[in-house]
């Protein structure tokens, strides 16, 4: 026997023990006479409460047979068996399991999934040689800290369970490849976790995460990540930096835009349905070079780039439930076997082509690009202005009207062209607005001492760098349905700012520079998430006529707004709305209000969260 001398140690008695061991019928003896030879035992589905002895001591007492057979051929010699190293007991009924587990160290494979386990025994520790443990579908609410001790592991499922968290030194398994900690009650995970460098699939679908550790990345081999079902509102930009990683899941999280991937050459499958995603860039899929399968549905796509025909290994691409009203004609030209685009407001495909499938699809849209290319009789013009995205600066709108125009081009950056076409003419605005710069472009710095009017919005700019804050000669800007949710100090120094358009971010406060702005007359901020104002503060800007904050998580309305006599707060339509639990009290005045400083104080706070509201002694409602 191989490792009966080393069992013998903690049992003097092994060897000599002869009494006889009753397993019940649940395990037959012919079952455990073949586990001795092969070294695998199957006891799934016997409906068991507990372990029977015998199978705990099945390498360790003198085996029934030998009780009643004392001439051994070569073949029955109970003493040459096989030390157990698989062991299968799932779909019982156990509740726990004793410490006799130690009584198996030779086991390479424990799979107890599907019974009713609350908890592990401390004693797993000694099961060194263990590869694989599946504990899936169990009733685990913790896990010993000492199942660390398992350095051999590669294959560790815990999937549906009710674990919280993950226990310290977990990072210890160097050895883990496989780990499935899906639909489990996990709210964060350790940056240590992360650790774990031989690891090559994780899943951790179906938990609580709200975030992923940055440190994730420290996983150099991991190919196969599934975060599916958590409340991710962001992914870590380390993520793009897994070089290995070839299948991502995503899906039913928060995610508000698509994550870039400039090191995921490998990345094969992209599953990102079921989110919140606004816009799809090229930089978004520039870097998917081996992508075969992108996931796209139910977000709020309203636009696919051109850029996408550079998934040329793009087999399936999924667009269902979107917003998006037309679609590329160099969709064409990908080879794609399956495209859903079921439920979008198409408008320049008919309805019987999308009917037909994929092929009769693409093959539409190959037959527009004909119709759009250009004949060779037509000539095509090239003059200076030409810049590499083939749309030009406007230089008479630079020269005649002052301004420089280069919207609605959906880039990522301004071209120098744009800038070097002011030359040394005078310029006073800047519209930007509706392409896709995730920064300011610092060369905004060299129109400093002209320009009062700059148009950033419906961009993805998350911050202000410091070179607007140059612009001392500034008096409105536009930055409306972008990502920010704060502003820069030094946004202070625009002593001549006059209006300022926020609409549509992120702010969860009212920026606190807009307090020391002294010349500021109007804020627009609706459709953020405000929680609150500082009336007296606000009471301090004394130049301040309107204050949008529509469609904000306002609770109540500070009544010391009312000392601020030259505010008026007024919502698109021109009325009063305050927002109660079950009811709109309407204050509307139909004339038009005076600008003076005597002018009455409007509210328009439609859409806020109020608290309630109580009529006063003159008849009119006061907030209660």
């Amino acid at each position: 026997m191989s490792r009966l001398k080393g069992v013998a140690e903690r049992d003097p008695r092994v060897g000599f023990r002869a009494e006889r061991r009753d397993c019940g019928a649940s395990v037959p003896q012919g079952l455990l006479k073949a586990a001795r030879k092969s070294g695998q035992l199957n006891l799934s589905g016997r409906n068991l409460s507990e372990v029977p002895q015998c199978v705990w001591r099945i390498n360790v007492d003198i085996p029934e047979e030998a009780n009643q057979n004392l001439s051994f051929s070569s073949t029955e010699r109970w003493w040459e068996q096989t030390d157990l190293t698989k062991l299968i007991i799932s779909n019982n009924k156990l509740q726990s399991l004793t410490d006799d587990l130690r009584l198996l160290p030779a086991l390479t494979v424990l799979d107890i999934h599907d019974n009713q386990l609350t908890s592990l025994p401390s004693a797993i520790r000694e099961l060194e040689n263990l590869q694989k443990l599946n504990v899936s579908h169990n009733k685990l609410q913790i896990l010993p800290k000492e199942i660390t001790n398992l350095r051999n592991l590669k294959g560790l499922y815990l999937q549906h369970n009710e674990l919280t968290c993950i226990p310290e030194g977990f990072e210890q398994l160097f050895n883990l490849e496989d780990l499935d900690l899906s639909n489990n009650r996990l709210t964060t995970v350790p940056a240590s976790f992360c650790s774990l460098s031989s690891l090559v699939r994780l899943n951790l679908s179906s938990n609580q995460l709200k975030s992923l550790p940055a440190e994730i990345s420290g996983m150099k081999r991991l190919k196969h990540l599934d975060c599916n079902s958590n409340f991710l509102e962001t992914v870590p930009p380390e993520l793009a930096n897994m070089e290995s990683l070839e299948l991502l899941y995503l899906r039913r999280n928060k995610l508000r835009f698509l994550p870039e991937f400039p090191s995921c050459r490998l990345l094969k499958e992209l599953h990102v349905g079921e989110n919140q995603i606004e816009m799809l860039g090229p930089e978004h899929l520039k870097h998917l070079n081996s992508i075969l399968v992108l996931d796209l549905r139910d977000n709020k796509l309203k636009s696919v780039p051109d850029e996408i025909t550079l998934l040329q290994s793009l087999e399936r691409l999924d667009l269902s439930n979107n917003d998006i009203s037309s679609l590329p004609c160099s969709l064409g030209k990908l080879h794609l076997k399956f495209l859903a685009l079921e439920g979008n407001p198409l408008r320049t495909i008919r309805r019987e082509i999308i009917n037909k499938g994929t092929q009769e699809v693409l093959k539409y849209l190959r037959s527009k690009i004909k119709d759009d290319e250009p004949s060779q009789s037509d000539p095509v013009t090239e003059t200076a202005m030409t810049l590499p995205s083939e749309s030009r600066v406007n230089v008479h709108a630079i020269v005649t009207l002052k301004i420089l125009d280069y919207s609605d081009k959906q880039t990522t950056l301004i071209p120098d062209e744009v800038f070097d076409a002011v030359k040394s003419n005078i310029v006073t605005s800047v519209n930007f607005s509706k392409n896709q710069l995730c920064e300011i472009p610092k060369r905004i710095v060299e129109l400093k001492e002209m320009v009062s009017d700059v148009n950033l919005s419906f961009n993805r700019l998350s911050s202000i760098s410091l070179d607007l804050c140059m612009l001392q000669k500034l008096t409105f800007l536009d930055l409306r349905n972008n990502f920010l949710n704060s502003l820069p100090e030094e946004m202070e120094s625009l002593i001549r700012l006059q209006t300022i358009n926020l609409s549509f971010n992120r702010f969860k406060i009212l920026p606190e520079v807009l307090y020391h702005i002294p010349t500021l007359e109007t804020i627009l901020i609706s459709n953020n998430q405000v929680g609150s104002v500082d009336p007296q503060k606000m009471k301090a800007m004394e130049k301040l006529i309107t204050l949008d904050l529509q469609n904000n998580d306002l609770l109540q309305i500070p009544p010391e707004l009312g000392n601020c006599v030259n505010l008026r707060l007024i919502s698109s339509s021109g009325t009063l709305g305050l927002c109660c639990q079950a009811s709109v009290l309407s204050l509307s005045r139909k004339e038009e209000l005076p600008l003076s400083p005597s002018a009455p104080l409007t509210l328009a706070l439609k859409g806020q969260p109020l608290g309630r509201t109580k009529p006063s002694e003159s008849g009119k409602p006061e907030l209660s």
